[in-house]
């Protein structure tokens, strides 16, 4: 398996086309298509690059499969932008939100790990 990003750049009724970063085209199953559709929709109509899972079959084109999307540069940037907004909602002689919430998430993590660790 060999993970390498790429651009959709045709949808049909077959599967996909994707331009590999490294120049390459290669082809997507209708099924892997079908399966993720607005995530293709999503990179053929905003050029949003994704990562794909390369196979070389033995075809004149090679085949790709949708990874997994670890990260999202869109929706990080959302939530960027409302925490900024929330600031001035903080106490400013109290510890902030996020690290309270954070704080009590590892409390409970330590609390899970001591009573399943063995």
């Amino acid at each position: 398996m060999e993970l390498i990003d790429g651009i959709v750049i045709n949808l049909n009724a077959y599967g996909a086309t994707v331009r590999l970063d490294n120049g390459e085209l290669a082809s997507a199953p209708h099924a892997d298509v079908e399966a993720h559709r607005p995530d293709y929709q999503k990179s053929l109509l905003r050029r949003k690059r994704l990562s794909f899972d390369l196979r070389r079959d033995g075809r004149r084109r090679p085949t790709v499969l949708l990874a997994p999307q670890l990260r999202d540069e869109e929706f990080e940037a959302q939530i960027a932008s409302y925490l900024k907004s929330t600031e001035e909602w903080e106490s400013p002689d109290g510890v902030p939100a996020s690290d309270r919430h954070f704080l009590r998430k590892k409390r409970r993590a330590a609390l899970f790990e001591s009573k399943h660790s063995s």
